[in-house]
């Protein structure tokens, strides 16, 4: 037991955090309950995917600035397609653009050696005007079931079906890659690029691969985006730099080869109830938002300061 809560212990810790702040909520709001825990899910659903993807580059020593612009490409993708053919076909589109745009980003790194920073930040101009030439303004429209799938309780009440599908969406796609060699050249590849090389893994292609899985869960992160709207969005929401805060801190080594998705998917709803509460105790909207700049900043501010501080020893 020792060992395990050693072992998991920065993630128990943000449990324990979350029930505070839950707890907190609750007096400061005493009809917050199910139907607010629901509301807060859904609502932490992009962010969520989109801290999987960055949790994913970030792991195998990499980040990705071009999150928010995948998600804006497949947001849109899904409201244009989905008013014109079956939601099944449009969902494997809309899946299978986000992995290529992953593996585009990748590829160009790994083949032009350029810095990840700036290949991303390049990509996320031209992902967004991809974005804006599938859909100038917001529109479209996704299925009615889609925005159905994220809404309510499954299967009993007090369980948010958005919470089912970040949990299931993490375990078929996550789960079975973080056991199997990829996910093992994965986190070799972030620990120590040169000694994975040395120690045969193709180290190029783990790269591309990590990235792919990026742009897999952004698109994930689009179709929810989609269904909670009900339209396709082109203009990148705020998740670029709230998915690098929840990661960093859910335990996540910016430098690589440390941590999981499990404790940045924590982190998410930590972020995302600490805004509930400042909402519920009426503070103003512009200084919620310098307040929740702040936390980001700090939290990605400290990460880096501890990356920085373990490469010295």
């Amino acid at each position: 037991m020792s060992a395990f809560v050693r072992k998991h212990g920065w993630t128990l810790g943000l449990a324990l955090l979350l029930l505070a702040l839950t707890v907190v909520t609750r007096l400061i709001q005493p009809t917050f309950g199910v139907n607010g825990f629901e509301s807060l899910a859904r609502a932490a659903l992009p962010f969520a995917f989109a801290t999987a993807g960055m949790a994913v580059v970030v792991i195998v020593g990499g980040i990705d600035l071009s999150v928010a612009s995948m998600m804006a490409v497949t947001g849109v993708l899904a409201a244009v397609l989905m008013e014109r053919m079956a939601g099944v076909p449009a969902l494997v589109i809309v899946l299978a653009a986000g992995l290529v745009m992953g593996l585009i980003n990748g590829a160009l790194i790994v083949l032009t050696r350029v810095p990840d920073i700036v290949v991303t930040l390049a990509m996320l101009f031209v992902w967004e005007g991809t974005a804006l030439l599938i859909l100038e303004t917001p529109g479209g429209a996704t299925a009615d079931w889609l925005e159905a799938s994220i809404r309510g309780f499954f299967p009993v009440e007090g369980i948010p079906k958005a919470l089912l599908i970040i949990g299931g969406a993490i375990g078929v796609v996550w789960l079975p890659i973080r056991r199997s060699k990829l996910g093992l050249s994965i986190y070799a590849t972030g620990s120590d690029e040169r000694a994975a090389f040395r120690s045969g893994v193709a180290v190029g292609r783990t790269k591309i691969a990590a990235y792919g899985l990026c742009g897999l869960f952004c698109a994930m992160g689009g179709l929810s985006l989609a269904a909670l709207t009900g339209i396709g969005e082109p203009v990148p929401g705020p998740y670029l730099l709230a998915s690098v805060a929840a990661v960093v801190l859910g335990g996540v080594v910016l430098g690589g080869g440390k941590g999981g998705l499990l404790g940045p998917l924590i982190a998410v709803f930590i972020l995302r109830i600490i805004r509930t509460i400042l909402t519920l105790m009426a503070i103003d909207p512009n200084v919620t938002t310098i307040v929740e700049g702040t936390i980001m900043v700090a939290v990605v501010m400290l990460g880096t300061w501890a990356t920085t501080r373990g490469a010295r020893r």
